[in-house]
């Protein structure tokens, strides 16, 4: 290893922490025993970095209780040489300090990260959450059971011909586990392992399929983007996004990936593609285009983005409401699965009276038998000649008009509904008007904003990207249609008006957001709600409607916590 502070460039496969830029300590703790209710007696620490020793820290601890015999017999360690020693009050926060940003080392690094954190819990320390490397755990990784048949320290001190003896006190046995660990990183150090990062991928067992795999991930850079997995017949088998993109694709090779259908994926894969973006936002849009098109067997979500449930009314004299997958101009939606949208289709009709039937009424001399629903009062019987189209337009235009977010009379007559079932102490009917309604306001109150933001023909905004920079987003009818960044120094506005020169022409189509796929515009909208997003240009005001859901999230919250107090209670 090069000495620390030495200048020299990092070689790409180097990209991360390279091990010897890594500040490391390596400790050891001597205690009274092994069980939670046992403390410290002896702290041991050495602090190493690109082979060189910076530092070392050693004291004995007063445990406040006497040392049991076999650990006396072990360490060496006795009740008068702990007599006169610091408490452990004293030295933890002493310890902390000297371990402050680096890599903590130990041999069986779980049982002494948990003694000093179990001490840092009780003592009203906050444990810093380092990262751990465990001399075992990588020694059973290295070497084979024949060349170590045991991975005991003194026993791998002996075969990697350590310059100090372990002897069970913590200083001694931090030096050897140093020289054990050195020893080790040279081993992995000829395989390619040189990176902090590369090491923690190391050390768990993965197949020799993955490990052989990882090349695939050599070229990819540091970046945000998408990749692509493809199998022999250049089939997309999986896609996703990272906000580092070798980085990412690298945990699919190591033990860290652990779920059997991905596995499965990396053993067919052949080469893995990727796409460049500019930011979060333009890798998670191009994910969901490249799901949509390519449809890959392994990814679960969003194979489909079309697939939404839609409410809308039939083209008839007495309309109906209909689900649809493809919506028209003043549809209700999306709802993600077809029950959710006929529990709104329910609340629906009882709050504007809209037919509950699916029969085709004639516009004249309508000659039906009426059903049990007319009966019930949950409609007026049109199929029976009860109610012209003049008496019937009314319900409809109450929906039309909740919808556009130009009425509220249909939510505030299912609660009254809800209210009176409650008074009557009808509870169990409460509570299903109740879900219905929180159903139907939240697909009013997504839908409206979803809406708003489609029917903007251009609408420009930035973010911060947290290094004195920013990131760009050209939206047009709800679709991302070109995106960019302006690196710190680097003048904004020219940048904006490039991305606006070059962006995707969209064309609006037809439904509430304009041919937008629902799964887009909910991201954009996202990204454009987060804090900190600022309007740099809009084509005409983004607004939502006056009389918009959105001013029943109160009671939606307050309807969500009844719900969850009856699920608790069972």
């Amino acid at each position: 290893m090069t000495k620390a502070g030495a200048s020299e460039q990092l070689a790409f496969d180097e990209l991360g922490t390279p091990l010897r830029a890594t500040t490391f300590v390596v400790f050891d703790l001597e205690t009274t025993g092994v069980s939670d209710e046992d403390t410290i007696t002896e702290f041991g620490a050495v602090k190493v970095r690109g082979g060189e020793v910076l530092g070392e820290f050693a004291t004995l601890v007063d445990p406040g209780r006497g040392i049991p015999p076999e650990v006396v017999a072990l360490t060496g360690i006795t009740d008068a040489m702990v007599y006169a020693a610091p408490r452990l009050d004293t030295v933890l926060p002493a310890f902390l300090e000297f371990i402050s940003g680096a890599v903590l080392v130990a041999h069986n690094a779980g049982f002494d990260t948990n003694f000093v954190r179990k001490a840092c819990e009780r003592m009203g320390y906050r444990w810093p959450k380092p990262a751990v490397v465990c001399t075992v755990q990588l020694a059973r990784r290295v070497l084979t059971r024949e060349e170590a048949p045991s991975c005991r320290l003194s026993a791998l001190a002996e075969l990697l011909h350590a310059s100090t003896t372990p002897n069970h006190r913590a200083l001694q046995d931090a030096r050897a586990t140093v020289d054990v660990f050195h020893s080790l990183l040279e081993r992995v150090g000829s395989i390619g392992v040189q990176t902090l990062e590369e090491l923690h991928d190391y050390i768990p067992d993965v197949t020799p399929e993955q490990r052989r795999k990882r090349s695939m991930a050599a070229h990819l850079p540091s970046t945000p983007g998408v990749y692509l997995f493809r199998g022999p017949g250049e089939e997309v088998l999986y896609v996703g996004t990272a906000s580092d993109l070798r980085r990412r694709v690298r945990q699919y090779f190591t033990a860290s990936e652990t779920r059997r259908r991905l596995r499965e994926m990396v053993a067919l894969a052949v080469r893995v593609d990727h796409v460049e973006c500019a930011h979060s936002l333009e890798a998670q849009v191009r994910e969901l285009r490249l799901l949509s098109a390519h449809k890959p067997a392994y990814n679960r979500r969003s194979k489909n983005p079309k697939q939404a449930w839609w409410l809308t009314l039939t083209d008839e004299p007495f309309p109906r409401l209909s689900l649809v997958r493809t919506p028209r101009d003043g549809a209700l939606g999306p709802f993600r699965s077809r029950g959710l949208a006929e529990d709104a289709m329910v609340a629906l009709q009882d709050a504007t009276g809209i037919r509950p039937c699916t029969v085709r009424i004639p516009a004249q001399r309508a000659g039906g038998t009426p059903c049990a629903l007319a009966e019930l009062h949950r409609c007026a019987a049109p199929c029976a000649g009860r109610q012209t189209i003049e008496q019937y337009t009314p319900s409809v235009s109450s929906f039309v008009s909740l919808v556009a977010g130009r009425l509220l009379d249909p939510l505030h007559r299912l609660e009254r509904r809800l209210m009176a079932h409650s008074a009557a102490q009808r509870f169990e009917q409460a509570g299903v008007d109740r879900d219905r309604l929180a159903v139907l306001v939240r697909a009013l109150d997504r839908g409206q904003r979803l809406a708003a933001l489609a029917a903007v023909p251009e609408l420009i905004a930035a973010r911060p990207d947290g290094n004195n920079g920013w990131e760009f987003a050209v939206v047009r009818h709800g679709r991302l249609a070109s995106a960019g960044v302006a690196r710190r120094g680097v003048p904004p506005m020219p940048v904006v008006d490039a991305l606006a020169a070059s962006a995707e022409t969209v064309l609006p189509g037809e439904g509430p957001l304009r041919g937008a796929p629902a799964e887009e515009v909910a991201l954009v909208l996202r990204w454009l709600d987060r804090p900190g997003t600022r309007m740099v240009r809009c084509s005409q005001p983004w607004t939502e409607p006056a009389r918009a859901a959105a001013s029943w999230r109160g009671w939606l919250t307050r309807a969500d916590a009844a719900r969850s107090v009856e699920v608790a209670n069972g």
